[in-house]
């Protein structure tokens, strides 16, 4: 086994594009791509869990509204980390407002009794769970430090969706 000496030769060169070197190919645009949907997904999801930590009422509420404060916060923090890396990449993050929805995978949602609210906030948990394993699986080794973050992110939402499980009936 031996390294390709080319590519690193490569990688000493254009200094401007930062970490992004030629190794990363033609997937480096489609993968900026990929995150900014995802990340509208996160800011779609942060608003969803914030309307519904200030709209939530009834005798369990408080507890509920507290674990969906906890996940907003969670979920701007997996925003942050998205756009962070699409700027590593040389991408632009796409914080647009009028196209977050059309971007995002999971819905925004105006719920207000509290379990139709638990449901809205594990289905679109769910579609995140299944959005993040699809896009491990698409990054493959194209991009093993977007692949890593994603992985983290998708450990979270697996914990958000049990999370959300055990509140169902409660």
């Amino acid at each position: 086994m031996t390294l390709d000496q080319t590519a690193i030769d490569a990688a000493s060169k254009h200094l401007d594009d930062g970490a992004v070197t030629p190794s990363y190919g033609p997937w480096r645009d489609d993968i900026v791509k990929l995150l900014n949907d995802a990340l509208a997904t996160e800011l779609v999801c942060v608003l969803r869990y914030k309307r519904h930590y200030f709209s939530a009422n009834g005798v369990a509420s408080p507890a509920i509204a507290d674990e969906f404060l906890v996940h907003a916060n969670e979920e701007s923090a997996h925003s942050d980390k998205i756009a962070e890396r699409i700027v590593q990449l040389g991408g632009q993050p796409d914080f647009n407002p009028k196209t977050l929805l059309d971007r995002s995978h999971a819905d925004y949602d105006e719920a207000t009794e509290l379990q139709a609210m638990v449901r809205a906030n594990l289905v679109a948990e769910r579609i995140a769970i299944e959005t993040y394993r699809q896009l491990i699986s698409l990054i493959g080794d194209k991009d093993p430090t977007t692949r890593r973050m994603l992985e983290e992110i998708l450990t979270d939402e697996e914990e958000h969706a049990d999370e959300l499980k055990d509140w169902l009936g409660h």
